[in-house]
């Protein structure tokens, strides 16, 4: 259970990775997110992947 929470951490952290650099590349998302709000989801996406990372890779495998 703990592996399966840590791979969709991981995903989400991806993807707010993604969102959030694409966002501050383009200058904003228009009203959504400006060009330095977008900060904020590229570093709760870096929190989400390293998370993630560490949960799936500190959780023991048990039979």
């Amino acid at each position: 259970m703990k592996r399966i929470f840590g791979a969709v951490l991981t995903i989400l952290g991806i993807i707010g990775i993604i969102w959030g650099a694409y966002a501050f590349l383009m200058g904003g998302d228009g009203a959504m997110v400006g060009k330095f709000t977008s900060a904020v989801p590229f570093v709760v996406g870096l929190i989400f992947f390293f998370a993630g990372i560490n949960l799936v890779k500190t959780t023991k495998d048990t039979v």
